[in-house]
């Protein structure tokens, strides 16, 4: 089993234990892959709930340049209600899991 395949799986029981949501396997996959090395480094491979910083980059280098949304209030209420399905005590949101929320939340799996 590769690194690779090993995150993928433990971002699906994260999926399921922390978001109660079963995940469709294949979305994953091209969700992670898209994440790219950033999932093998320990800072990149989690997302910070509480920074607005980093927020603010997932809305502008996901959401709008990623899956080609438009900026607006609706971005900001989506990032928040995937933070608070991820749970906002919860210290480790895996970046994957963030953006395969993100994609669920907003029907884009087409760009993937």
């Amino acid at each position: 089993m590769s690194k690779r395949d090993e995150l993928i799986a433990k971002y699906a029981a994260d999926l399921k234990d922390k978001c109660g949501v079963n995940a469709d396997m294949d979305l994953l996959t091209k969700v992670t892959i898209g994440c790219g090395p950033s999932i093998y480094n320990a800072d990149s491979a989690t997302v910070s709930g509480s920074d607005e910083s980093e927020l603010s980059t997932v809305k502008n280098n996901f959401l709008i340049k990623k899956l080609g949304l438009k900026d607006g209030a609706d971005l900001d209420k989506g990032i928040d209600a995937v933070m608070t399905t991820y749970g906002k005590s919860n210290r480790n949101k895996y970046r994957a899991v963030v953006y395969y929320l993100l994609t669920k939340h907003f029907g884009k799996e087409s760009a993937y």
